[in-house]
C-alpha cells in the first residue's frame, strides 16, 4: 500500500474531467481533493483524449495506492433542429412553425427536423421543448413528412438546437452507432462504469448488458420521464443508477424534480444500487470560487436524501476553479454527515432485508458493529456485492470492501460507505479475518487491540454466497 489515502465521509464524489482537469497533475490534484471516481464525457473530445485521461487516472491510482473508479458517460441520441439561412431566427408568440425532414437551411416559418420518430410519436396536442426548454411548440397537425406546431413560448433559436419530446416514449435505440463505438473503445481501456444516456424502457438496459457483460457496471441514466414509469424494472437490470437533474429537468415540472429525485433514491437504495445525483449542483463555481448557499443546501439536500454520490460536471471540466469545486463537496458532505439528525435519518432509510441469509449476514453485521462498538466491518467478496449489501444497511461504520480483483474494486470506488482494496487470495476464514485485522491496521482505520467485524462466504473462491460473520481483535 503506497499511502494510507482514507475520505472522512460516506457518500462519494464523481468529478468529470475537461479541458480544466485533464493535466496529470491536475488529475491526481483532483484525487487527493476527494474525487472518488472520474467521468469521461463522451458527448466531447477525441477518443485519443480519453485515452490519455484513462492513462493519467491509472497513474495517480498505482502512485497513491488506492483504486479510482472510472465513469464511460455515452452521448446517446441527440435530438435536434437543422440550420437556419440566418443562422438564427427570432420565433414570435402564436406564430406558427412547421418542423419537417428537408435539408433546405430553416426560416421563421420551418426548419429541419431529422427526425422521422418525433414526427410518428407527437400527435396533436403534444408539446416540443427546444434549447432546453426556453421555446416551446404545440403540436397542431402531424403527417409522416412533417410537424406543424403553434409558438407558446417564443424567442431567439439558433442552428442544431435540442429538442425534448416531454410524456411521449420514443422508438429510438438508447445506443447510436457512436455510442456502440465509444462503448466499445471504454471497454477495452477498462472502464468500470458505462454512463447508458436516453433511457426510456428495461429493453433499453438490456440491448447494452448483451454488448457490456460483466466487463463494466452499467450505469443507467435516469433523464426521461418515461424511465419513471419502469424504474423497478430499470433498477433490476441495471448496476447503479445516475438522477440527471439537468435533462429531466427540461421535460419534467421544475417542482417535480426534488420529489423525483427523492423517490429515484429510494428506489436505487431498496435495491441496493448505488445512485448519484448529478447537474449543476454548484455551477456557480464555474466562474466563482465558493457556492452560492442554495448549491451548498443542495449538496445537503443529496447526502440527507440517501444518495451514494453527488456529482460535478462543468465546474470540473470546464470551469476556473476545479479543484476548489473537490474541496469545498468534500466539506459540505463531511459536515452534513456529521448531523446527529443524519444518523436517524439513515435508520429510517433502512429497507427491511430480503429473506435470504445474506441479507441476514449482512443485517446482523451493522448490529453488532454497532452493539461492541467495532471501528469498521471487514466484506471480503469477489464481485463486490457483499460490500453493496452491507452499504445498503447505511452502518454507523466504516466499510472496508476488500477484494482480490482491482475491477471489483474499482467498482466499489462509487458505493456509499466503502473504502476499497485489493486484498490476498484466502482459504479458510481464519486467513481472511488475519488479513482483515492486517488490512483495517494499516489503513487507519483500526489500531492494535481494537475490534472489527469481518463476513464472507465459506467455501472461499465462489460467489454469491455470503454466509460467515466473525468479530476479531486487531493484533
Amino acid at each position: 500500500m503506497a499511502e494510507a489515502i482514507r475520505r472522512r465521509r460516506r457518500v462519494k464524489i464523481v468529478a468529470t474531467i475537461g479541458p480544466a482537469s485533464s493535466s496529470p497533475e491536475r488529475v491526481e490534484e483532483l484525487f487527493r481533493a476527494g474525487a472518488d471516481v472520474f467521468r469521461l464525457n463522451f458527448s466531447h473530445g477525441t477518443q485519443d483524449d480519453h485515452a490519455a485521461v484513462v492513462d493519467r487516472i491509472r497513474k495517480t491510482e498505482r502512485k497513491t495506492g488506492r483504486p479510482i473508479g472510472i465513469l464511460a458517460d455515452l452521448q446517446g441520441p441527440k435530438l435536434r433542429v437543422g440550420r437556419f439561412a440566418a443562422g438564427h431566427v427570432m420565433l414570435q408568440w402564436g406564430r406558427t412553425l412547421r418542423l419537417d425532414l428537408q435539408a433546405t437551411p430553416g426560416d421563421s416559418q420551418r426548419v429541419q427536423l431529422p427526425h422521422p420518430e418525433i414526427m410518428a410519436a407527437a400527435g396533436p396536442g403534444s408539446f416540443l421543448l427546444l434549447d432546453d426548454g426556453r421555446i416551446r411548440l404545440e403540436v397542431t397537425r402531424q403527417t409522416p413528412e412533417w410537424l406543424e406546431t403553434r409558438v407558446i413560448v417564443g424567442g431567439r433559436l439558433s442552428d442544431h438546437k435540442g429538442v425534448n419530446v416531454p410524456g411521449l416514449t420514443l422508438p429510438i435505440p438508447a445506443l447510436t452507432a457512436k455510442d456502440r463505438d465509444d462503448l466499445a473503445f471504454a471497454l477495452a481501456h477498462g472502464a468500470d462504469y458505462i454512463g447508458l444516456s436516453f433511457v426510456q424502457r428495461p429493453e433499453d438496459v438490456a440491448q447494452a448488458r448483451e454488448l457490456v457483460g460483466d466487463r463494466a457496471f452499467i450505469l443507467s441514466k435516469i433523464e426521461k420521464p418515461s424511465a419513471l414509469t419502469c424504474i423497478d424494472e430499470i433498477l433490476r437490470l441495471s448496476d447503479a443508477i445516475m438522477v440527471a437533474r439537468g435533462d429531466l429537468g427540461v421535460e419534467t415540472p421544475a417542482e417535480d424534480v426534488p420529489l423525483v429525485q427523492k423517490r429515484l433514491i429510494r428506489a436505487a437504495h431498496r435495491f441496493g444500487k448505488p445512485v448519484i445525483v448529478a447537474t449543476q449542483m454548484m455551477e456557480s463555481m464555474i466562474e466563482n470560487p465558493t457556492p452560492t448557499r442554495a448549491e451548498a443546501s443542495d449538496v445537503a439536500t443529496a447526502v440527507f436524501d440517501g444518495a451514494d454520490a453527488v456529482m460535478l460536471s462543468a465546474e470540473s471540466a470546464a470551469g476556473k476553479y476545479p479543484v476548489e469545486a473537490v474541496r469545498m463537496m468534500d466539506r459540505i458532505i463531511a459536515r452534513t454527515e456529521d448531523d446527529d439528525e443524519l444518523r436517524a435519518a439513515r435508520a429510517r432509510q433502512r429497507p427491511t432485508p430480503e429473506k435470504s441469509s445474506a441479507d441476514a449476514i449482512c443485517a446482523a453485521a451493522g448490529q453488532v458493529a454497532t452493539i461492541i462498538e467495532a471501528k469498521a466491518i471487514a466484506a471480503f467478496s469477489l464481485t463486490g456485492a457483499t460490500a453493496m449489501r452491507i452499504a445498503r444497511e447505511r452502518p454507523d461504520v466504516p466499510i472496508l470492501g476488500l477484494t482480490p480483483s482491482v475491477e471489483t474494486a474499482r467498482r466499489l470506488a462509487l458505493v456509499w460507505g466503502v473504502h476499497a482494496l485489493t486484498s490476498e487470495v484466502t482459504h479458510t476464514m481464519t486467513e481472511t479475518v488475519a488479513q482483515a485485522a492486517s488490512l483495517a491496521l494499516k489503513s487507519g482505520f483500526a489500531k492494535r487491540r481494537d475490534e472489527i467485524v469481518v463476513i464472507a462466504g465459506v467455501p472461499f473462491g465462489r460467489t454469491g454466497g455470503t454466509n460467515s460473520l466473525r468479530v476479531a481483535q486487531v493484533t
